[in-house]
């Protein structure tokens, strides 16, 4: 009886520590399985898209900077969550933005224009929330620069470039009209080297400034019968009121030149500068770099040279722009935008 007692009794054990290995695997397997759920999980990223005002060229670059965060979730297979913001040319507006930003816990936030980049910046300061913005054209002036948790792309104008196109095919000129806003940190830095430039050379220019589009149009106005050709860089102000300062200028048969396509597209004569399309799909690139290495760079200044014309504006003026394909690798026709 008692050989069969203890016969019992060692089973028992042994179905015990049976249980216990076999719940032992399965925790181990189960543990296994967790790992490898979180392994093949779908990635998320939270972006808040920030545009300053809307006009053609920021706009351009929004789409840009959305087509691409999408291209990008579909190929690498992982979730892009993004919103659209407008502060309508507005700091409060845009303060109120970041604040919002930063209480939602949004992981980067994409800045287009220099205005919503600065407001973003200091918004995000506390948080380090990465700001990557788009088309600053001199991010060192913006105050932009060594921020360990900004960066993003340049639209830096050659300045040289445009004064080149002008004399290229109007050789005459004697006076040329600067047209900008005052208010405009990306004007501050074109318009000086416009002056030395045209110092150098002898040629007079007159100085028009505006913060609204009413104040813009009258400063247009006032440039017919004044002056021979009309600049005006990357300048959001104007550009807001580009297509209908390109129709007063173009009328009064002066040239409008300018620092961005979309200028042209609106009824300006030309421009030599960068593709705003190519600078948004890079400024999401580097976005997204930053979300997945958590490394931030140095700003890019993207690439420029190609000059665009409106065809219907230099027949409207009856110029001659053939000697533009001596200047540039490239020279791009277009006509004026409905």
């Amino acid at each position: 009886m008692k050989k069969f007692v203890a016969v019992l009794s060692a089973a028992a054990m042994m179905t015990s520590l049976a249980a216990c290995g076999s719940s032992a695997d399965t925790a181990a397997a189960s543990s296994s399985a967790a790992e490898s759920t979180a392994d093949t999980a779908t990635k998320s990223y939270k972006i808040a898209v920030v545009q300053q005002l809307d006009h053609a060229s920021l706009d351009e670059i929004r789409v840009a900077i959305e087509k691409e965060l999408d291209a990008k979730a579909a190929e690498q297979g992982i979730t892009i969550e993004y919103k659209d913001f407008n502060g309508q040319n507005d700091a409060t507006t845009l303060n109120q933005i970041g604040t919002q930003v930063v209480s939602d816990g949004y992981d980067a936030v994409i800045p287009i224009a220099t205005l919503a980049a600065q407001c973003m910046t200091t918004a995000c300061e506390s948080t380090k929330t990465p700001v990557i913005y788009a088309a600053i054209s001199d991010p060192a002036a913006a105050d932009l620069t060594d921020i360990d948790y900004v960066t993003g792309t340049s639209d830096a104008l050659n300045t040289q470039s445009i004064m080149d196109m002008m004399f290229a095919v109007q050789p005459d000129i004697k006076t040329v009209g600067l047209l900008y806003s005052n208010s405009e940190a990306n004007s501050t830095t074109p318009i000086a080297e416009a002056k030395a430039y045209l110092d150098a050379k002898g040629i007079a220019y007159i100085e028009k400034t505006g913060n609204t589009n009413d104040e813009i149009m009258t400063a247009a106005s006032g440039m017919v019968g004044q002056v021979d050709a009309v600049f005006t860089p990357t300048d959001n102000v104007v550009m807001a009121a580009a297509a209908a300062v390109s129709e007063t200028l173009t009328k009064g048969g002066i040239p409008f030149y300018t620092g961005a396509d979309s200028f042209v597209t609106a009824g300006a004569f030309a421009t030599c500068g960068v593709n705003y399309t190519d600078l948004g799909t890079y400024t999401a690139d580097m976005a997204l770099d930053v979300l997945e290495t958590g490394v931030v760079p140095e700003y890019h200044v993207m690439d420029g040279g190609i000059i665009t014309v409106n065809t219907e504006t230099a027949a409207a003026l009856g110029i001659d722009y053939s000697a533009f394909n001596d200047l540039a690798g490239k020279v791009v026709e277009v006509t004026t935008a409905e």
